[in-house]
């Protein structure tokens, strides 16, 4: 199937209009990465066990078993979930894998989740000071030599793909529905892709030559909408993403998967943030 990819014809291209467009893509990505709720201001990553613990600022002792977590609130503590205030024992039930809830204490959001199997706590400080000094992402300049033609080859079957994660020792387990082939700058390659967002849509976690000199070492990620009747994609480098993890010691993001490891500098997209934030 490769020899029928065609390389996209850049030169009818606005690169004006093509500039414009990213550049409000990306200014309501960094809004939304900036929000007061967000990963940029997440302020811990507890792992709850059969041992209730109590966390710093956060209302209650917090467990977990085979029903699933459970805060105990002291008398004068309380929570709201979903508009609903909590006190005394609150039993979640089992959460399922990559769901999570959020409930507030005053300005804090504290986020319940489950992740590799793991049931986690994660209090959100609109306060907290690595939000408040976010000064921004850099950037490679919006190019379209980075748009790439592709195709969705899907499997006959979706298959789970274990990766590894931002947290030592965690793995994730993602269903696949196929994989992506494109070709960019002459060169064919192929990427494991995983659902997307919406009905249809893919994303692929990726390395390449820049990792781990001018792109985050462990992954990026890029969003690529749903294929055409004929299965053809377009992939647009320009808009590759940090996962948390670049920003934060507090993410358990994946990683991406062996195959995914591209051999070529993609000098586009999102570079490793500045000021990036340790635990």
């Amino acid at each position: 199937m490769t020899d029928t990819l065609i390389d996209l014809d850049r030169s009818a291209i606005d690169r004006a209009a093509f500039a414009r467009e990213w550049e409000e893509w990306h200014r309501a990505h960094e809004t939304a990465r900036a929000d007061g709720h967000g990963f940029l201001a997440v302020t811990g990553l507890h792992w709850l066990d059969g041992t209730p613990q109590r966390i710093d600022g956060v209302p209650g002792a917090w467990s977990t078993g085979e029903a699933g977590p459970v805060v105990d609130l002291a008398e004068g503590e309380q929570l709201e979930l979903d508009g609903e205030v909590i006190t005394g024992r609150h039993a979640f039930g089992v959460l399922a894998e990559r769901s999570g809830l959020d409930l507030r204490s005053g300005r804090l959001v504290i986020e319940l989740a489950k992740r590799g199997g793991n049931d986690i706590v994660r209090p959100r400080d609109p306060e907290f000071p690595f939000l408040t000094r976010y000064a921004g992402t850099p950037t490679y300049v919006p190019n379209p030599r980075w748009l790439a033609a592709g195709r969705f080859v899907p499997f006959a079957e979706p298959r789970d793909v274990t990766v590894g994660a931002a947290v030592e020792g965690l793995q994730h387990v993602y269903a696949s529905p196929g994989e992506v082939e494109f070709v960019l700058r002459g060169e064919t390659f192929r990427l494991t892709a995983f659902n997307g967002k919406a009905p249809g849509s893919l994303f692929v976690l990726f390395t390449d030559a820049t990792s781990g000199l001018t792109t985050y070492a462990a992954n990026r990620s890029l969003a690529i909408d749903a294929p055409d009747a004929d299965g053809r994609v377009v992939l647009d480098f320009n808009r590759a993403v940090n996962l948390p993890c670049a920003y934060t010691d507090f993410a358990t993001c994946p990683l991406p998967p062996a195959e995914n490891r591209l051999p070529v500098g993609i000098e586009a997209g999102e570079k490793t943030p500045i000021d990036r934030q340790a635990a």
